[in-house]
């Protein structure tokens, strides 16, 4: 079993690496690797993508790699292995991102990323820091997570979904905040698992344990 974390040159990985590695070791999981090599993402059995950054630079980012956008669709869309897309990394499974200019995303899961207007404008955006999740439904990588368990977060923009039926959790700050989304083999969080303690390793082991 084989866990790709994608490079693409969109942040350091080495904290999510050693996450998701210890949870691999936790629930016998198989073999995490951080690569760019777009053979690997084909063969890989679980994907993996992060993000940090503007959501413009990362689209470009990500299809500007020699093979990797074709081989993540190869393996996700095609073979329906499972994904994780992590902040932006979640982000760009949108079907268009606002950040600075209008800039098409995967299109995976219906919705837009637009910047957070809290209804408190005492309340600073970005959005930084933990909060608390509420589960609005029951999927295999939220197993274990409750409503009132915290998770980090580091984002001034955020996924507004088309169909309702696409959030799986959310969070409070100023008005409704997408905390994570999920449709067939497909899950993202906006926050970031890899430093949300003990909420975040349990939904990486869900997610290595996850068969579609």
């Amino acid at each position: 079993m084989l866990t790709a974390i994608i490079d693409y040159e969109s942040g350091n990985l080495h904290s999510a690496e050693k996450a998701f590695q210890r949870m691999a070791h936790d629930v016998d999981g198989g073999t995490v690797v951080v690569t760019s090599d777009a053979d690997v993402v084909a063969k890989a059995d679980r994907i993996v993508l992060p993000g940090d950054g503007a959501f413009p630079a990362c689209v470009e980012a990500l299809k500007g790699h020699t093979g990797i956008y074709d081989a993540m669709v190869e393996a996700v869309i095609d073979k329906g292995r499972p994904f994780l897309g992590i902040c932006v990394g979640m982000q760009l499974l949108a079907s268009r991102g606002h950040e600075y200019r209008d800039v098409d995303g995967l299109g995976w899961i219906g919705g837009d990323v637009v910047h957070i207007e809290p209804a408190d404008k005492a309340l600073k955006v970005p959005h930084m820091g933990w909060n608390d999740l509420v589960v609005d439904q029951s999927h295999p990588v939220l197993e274990g997570i409750e409503s009132g368990q915290h998770a980090y977060f580091v984002h001034s923009y955020h996924f507004q979904v088309t169909d309702t039926a696409h959030l799986l959790a959310h969070v409070d700050y100023g008005g409704a905040i997408t905390a994570i989304v999920g449709r067939d083999n497909i899950v993202g969080t906006q926050f970031h698992p890899e430093k949300s303690q003990a909420t975040g390793l349990r939904l990486i082991g869900n997610f290595l344990k996850w068969n579609v």
